[in-house]
């Protein structure tokens, strides 16, 4: 009978397979020669730090309701009775921007990203889809957003970009680091309201 720290070994070996399975299969399908790479992966993407605050929010929204503020670049999570977490963001850049009230419909950790059709038509060079991990353009978390039982195809995310924080640069997502995307994503409930002004 095989012992525990052998037994851990394997499924850890287990692990790190997949995980380098799919760093490779992201690395293939962005065009990069395995030849000229070598066998070395790049290194992980930083976290980003944490533009996370609590401040004084007066609103008529109960707590737990998200409110955008795109003029601000400034999503806020209501805490309570004049308060709230306040997260700096990126919002859609021209032509890209809306407005109005929707709710959270999913939440996924380390989400795969499918570019939709009409982004693949203005990006061709985009690929049809980027599989779940650290390289995935969505970073660490994802809050899909629905109106009216139906995707919006908009989504809160992170980003493995730390400097992709602040300015108007999506295409009508919102972006906050790593580090603040995994904070909100435990403190916001499936079926959460959102307000995007």
């Amino acid at each position: 009978m095989p012992s525990a720290r052998a037994i851990a070994g394997k499924a850890r070996d287990r692990s790190v397979g997949l995980a380098g399975a799919m760093l490779i299969g992201f690395a293939l399908s962005l065009g990069c020669d395995a030849a000229t790479a070598g066998s070395s992966l790049p290194p992980l993407p930083a976290m980003g730090p944490s533009l996370r605050k609590a401040v004084a929010f007066q609103t008529g929204e109960q707590p737990g309701t998200i409110v955008i503020r795109k003029s601000e670049k400034a999503l806020y999570l209501v805490t309570g009775k004049g308060q709230a977490l306040r997260y700096q963001i990126s919002v859609g850049r021209d032509g890209f921007g809306w407005t109005g009230t929707v709710k959270v419909a999913s939440k996924t950790e380390w989400p795969e990203w499918r570019p939709p059709k009409e982004m693949r038509a203005r990006q061709p060079e985009l690929p049809a889809m980027v599989p779940a991990g650290p390289y995935n353009p969505l970073g660490a978390r994802a809050l899909y957003l629905s109106r009216d039982g139906r995707d919006t195809l908009y989504r809160i995310h992170g980003t493995n970009d730390p400097k992709g924080v602040g300015f108007d640069g999506t295409s009508g997502c919102f972006r906050l680091t790593n580090t603040d995307v995994i904070d909100l994503f435990k403190r916001v409930a499936v079926g959460a309201k959102v307000v995007v002004e």
